[in-house]
């Protein structure tokens, strides 16, 4: 009635939310809230009836602690080393007294099993709350083990995170870090680092630096790089000086000249002279056909290509037709192709 008459006389309770407003009036509506907060504390503040607490636990003074997995394991590492500290080796009566026991009656074991099942650390607890608490710790421990079972599935199933490029440069970077150790160790700096080369690896070296660059362009077709492969061509093969030497005896115009009568003639050639050519000309196709040149890239280039094959075709039509659409692509680029 008092809630009542003060909501009818339109003034404003203190415990209202919008006290502060000095046009509010309160009405049911705001009554009936504050009875709900005051409820809401009063439950908060009383003190849980039914708890599972350890008595052993650090926390029972605590009327609102609730003792978890944690203080149960805390609590049975503590027994655990209060036992090895206190354990003592057992002497011969108590091995006669644990046989005496032995042949003890059934109804002995039994109340022994129920001050056991009374002592276990879960007095507060019926015996359907003691086995759901410990399927409870059992699904806990299996729900882990599986997670760190999918943890290490997932690491080996999962590829190398890093590429081939990473790798090597890494690899480079250990390499330099070592020489460097090496190098401060013998008292010398990175500009002398040739002194550590073994004659192995100075040789290869030298022999790649030797090496001469591949010819590129018009070079391939000039004399000098005709006689070089000419050259490479015949280092393999093996010259009979004697068969060759019995030929130029037997033929006095052996090396003919443009005004010789026998010019044309052809001389009796060897039928293994012949098998060794076409074997050569068989190794040299064979290795064309497996030769593949590795070419250049142009960082500077435009891109006008979706992929490989693409490109090659851009490039067969931009020598046959380059010359002819050259202006077509400067008037695009700069935009005076396009109509007004």
């Amino acid at each position: 009635m008092a809630s009542s008459s003060s909501a009818a006389s339109g003034k404003s309770r203190p415990e209202c939310i919008n006290s502060s407003n000095p046009f509010h009036e309160c009405s049911d509506y705001c009554l009936r809230k504050i009875a709900e907060a005051k409820e809401r504390i009063e439950d908060e503040q009383r003190p849980p009836v039914d708890r599972t607490v350890h008595p052993d636990c650090i926390n029972a003074s605590n009327p609102y602690h609730v003792c978890s997995e944690y203080c149960f394991k805390r609590i049975a590492d503590a027994k655990s080393g209060l036992e090895r500290a206190e354990q003592e080796p057992p002497s011969a009566d108590a091995g006669k007294s644990d046989a005496a026991q032995a042949e003890g009656g059934g109804g002995d074991d039994d109340a022994e099993q129920e001050d056991a099942g009374s002592d276990d650390g879960y007095p507060q607890m019926t015996e359907k709350q003691k086995k759901l608490f410990e399927l409870r710790l059992k699904m806990n421990e299996a729900r882990k083990a599986n997670q760190q079972a999918m943890v290490a599935e997932k690491k080996r199933m999962e590829p190398r995170t890093e590429s081939r490029g990473v790798s090597k440069q890494k690899w480079l970077e250990d390499r330099k870090k070592k020489i460097g150790k090496l190098l401060d160790s013998n008292g010398l700096d990175m500009t002398k680092s040739y002194m550590l080369d073994t004659q192995e690896s100075a040789e290869a070296k030298y022999k790649k630096w030797e090496k001469e660059p591949a010819p590129y362009g018009w070079d391939v077709f000039n004399q000098k790089t005709l006689y070089d492969a000419y050259k490479k061509r015949t280092k393999n093969i093996e010259v009979d000086m004697e068969a060759y030497n019995k030929a130029k005896e037997a033929d006095p115009e052996f090396y003919r000249d443009t005004s010789s009568l026998q010019y044309g003639k052809v001389s009796k050639v060897p039928e293994e002279n012949i098998d060794r050519m076409v074997n050569e000309l068989k190794e040299r196709d064979e290795k064309r056909k497996a030769f593949s040149r590795r070419r250049k890239f142009h960082e500077d280039k435009d891109i006008d290509s979706i992929n490989d094959r693409n490109e090659h075709f851009n490039k067969k039509v931009e020598r046959a037709f380059g010359k002819y659409t050259l202006e077509i692509k400067n008037n695009l680029e700069r935009g005076t192709a396009l109509p007004d």
